[in-house]
């Protein structure tokens, strides 16, 4: 196996956005009347968007009037404060650094859109040193569909079965699996009670962002 390009998805994977996120719907629940929700509460569902955050905050149905405003709301408060507490996970600068210096690069694909993904990680220095960064809205598809993973391949300059994607949620795993790539899952990232890793066919776990090490040399590949 020979691996010349690690993808990563971003929220829950690459940056742990959650506090943010999670400040932001709580700001959202409190100018609209409602009580703040536990941190905990919210970290599973942030990987699933700001749809899904509105529905956890005021349990309403994306068609209701409501929900959009909501939606639009949340997003701009998240906008101004996108790396207030914003970080790389713990061992994910020191495992870009080994990436980097052992010849192999690196990039984003999320769902999130770009205008919110690439100010982002130029904040946390990031944007210049990815070798591609393929956002929610760069193409018509979006994960789980292959297209995402296959243009970000063509911009790193690498064959998808040369290229292993990480990620903490079933969509990233069937995006990787469907692009024919090496898939990894983040379980150190964002999880429901209901998920079930195990059984998403994944090629691997990662307890720790320095666990791919270990897997790359496990399957042969040296790294300096």
């Amino acid at each position: 196996m020979q691996i010349t390009t690690v993808l990563f998805d971003l929220d829950g994977t690459l940056l742990d956005t959650a506090p943010d996120l999670a400040a932001a719907l709580n700001t959202v629940l409190v100018e609209n009347g409602r009580e703040p929700l536990p941190y905990e509460a919210i970290r599973g569902v942030v990987s699933h968007g700001g749809m899904a955050l509105i529905k956890l905050g005021f349990r309403l149905d994306e068609s209701s009037p409501e929900f959009e405003p909501l939606r639009q709301r949340l997003l701009a408060i998240y906008r101004d404060n996108l790396s207030s507490r914003t970080r790389p996970f713990p061992g994910m600068t020191e495992l870009l650094e080994q990436l980097e210096q052992s010849g192999l690069n690196w990039g984003v694909v999320t769902n999130k859109p770009a205008w919110l993904t690439e100010p982002l990680l130029q904040d946390l220095g990031l944007l210049e040193r990815a070798a591609c960064v393929v956002s929610g809205d760069t193409l018509d598809e979006r994960k789980p569909h292959p297209a995402p993973m296959l243009h970000a391949c063509e911009l790193a300059g690498s064959r998808p079965e040369h290229c292993v994607y990480i990620g903490d949620a079933r969509r990233d795993i069937e995006a990787g699996r469907n692009a024919n790539m090496h898939t990894l899952v983040a379980l150190f990232g964002y999880f429901l009670d209901a998920d079930k890793p195990h059984e998403w066919q994944a090629d691997g776990m990662l307890e720790t962002p320095r666990d791919l090490l270990h897997w790359l040399g496990n399957n042969g590949q040296a790294l300096r």
